[in-house]
């Protein structure tokens, strides 16, 4: 898979193409749907399957009031859609600048120039252009123009419910996880690189593995039983703490997963920490020894979930 960052880096290698549009976030099982069709087109026209998305995301920079939590940062973005046999992916920053861009504008030097687009795959609620004036209706007159193909992909449903990053990110802030996992296709995952903490885990007897979530907004915090990939062969299982760690005066917001059974240093290792289970909610404690014996309460429950039993190693990572 190509990855492409930015308009002013695609050139002549990169025209003619069957193309879609979109956020992404998440790459949930609609999106999967939608993708597999357009790899269908592809195959059948023998023409590279282009993706185009943004970053930032559109509705960080457009919304007027809080912005929506994240399901993907654009590494996880990039490994999820690296899985759907897709060619190019056009990464467009997407700025004020880029947002006046007018529609028409839009179609003729970016899909019709630049990448010569021949089949154009986009969601009955696809808008683009200054004020989102572009929208299907727009597209197909433009086809017809300058001979390309556009056909509309509906949303689609998993029992009575909508797939979509809305709803997604409405059932992991509702701590459904169950659901999430289900329209999602896979495990809410959060990957970062280890960094070094404050070694406040190994002072309590519960090292952590430590992803500095600075700049990202989730849909979740709490603690949770964790699954963690990145490290050895197999996944390994633990307990993370997603927030700000109120007992602490160091308020930084971090991921910190304590790994069940092992010892071994991942620090500069980039690992994925899928989330499996919610134990409570982030609360702040008034030592820390009560803190202590309430990670000692979290550990057992997690490995219990996890049909571990019941003992408490303090291995470090």
């Amino acid at each position: 898979m190509e990855f492409i960052r930015g308009i002013h880096n695609i050139n002549d290698k990169h025209s003619g193409c069957v193309l879609t549009i979109g956020n992404f976030d998440g790459v949930h099982l609609g999106h999967k749907a939608l993708l597999l069709k357009l790899c269908k087109a592809g195959k059948k026209l023998n023409l590279p399957v282009t993706v185009i998305i943004f970053e930032p995301q559109t509705f960080e920079l457009l919304s007027k009031n809080r912005i929506p939590a994240r399901l993907t940062c654009l590494r996880e973005k990039l490994k999820y859609l690296s899985e759907c046999n897709i060619d190019k992916i056009l990464c467009i920053r997407f700025n004020y600048q880029f947002s006046q861009m007018p529609a028409n504008v839009f179609i003729f030097d970016l899909l019709v120039n630049k990448l010569q687009v021949k089949y154009l795959l986009v969601g009955s609620d696809f808008k683009f252009g200054v004020g989102g004036k572009g929208d299907v209706c727009l597209l197909k007159k433009a086809s017809k123009k300058y001979g390309f193909k556009v056909v509309v992909f509906n949303t689609l449903h998993k029992d009575k419910y909508r797939i979509s990053s809305t709803v997604i990110r409405k059932m992991l802030a509702k701590d459904n996880l169950i659901l999430a996992e289900y329209l999602l296709g896979h495990s809410f995952t959060i990957s970062g690189k280890v960094i070094h903490g404050n070694k406040l885990g190994h002072m309590l007897g519960f090292p952590t593995a430590n992803i500095s979530l600075y700049g990202r907004i989730l849909p979740i915090q709490g603690v949770y039983a964790v699954e963690v990939q990145g490290v050895t062969i197999k996944p390994i299982l633990g307990i993370a703490n997603i927030g700000i760690r109120p007992s602490i005066k160091d308020c930084n917001y971090l991921l910190e997963v304590h790994l069940f059974d092992i010892n071994i240093n991942i620090y500069g290792k980039y690992i994925d920490v899928s989330i499996k289970y919610k134990i409570r909610d982030e609360k702040q404690f008034t030592s820390l020894e009560t803190l202590k014996n309430q990670i000692t309460k979290d550990v057992l429950i997690a490995r219990n979930f996890f049909n571990l039993g019941c003992n408490i190693s303090n291995n470090g990572i």
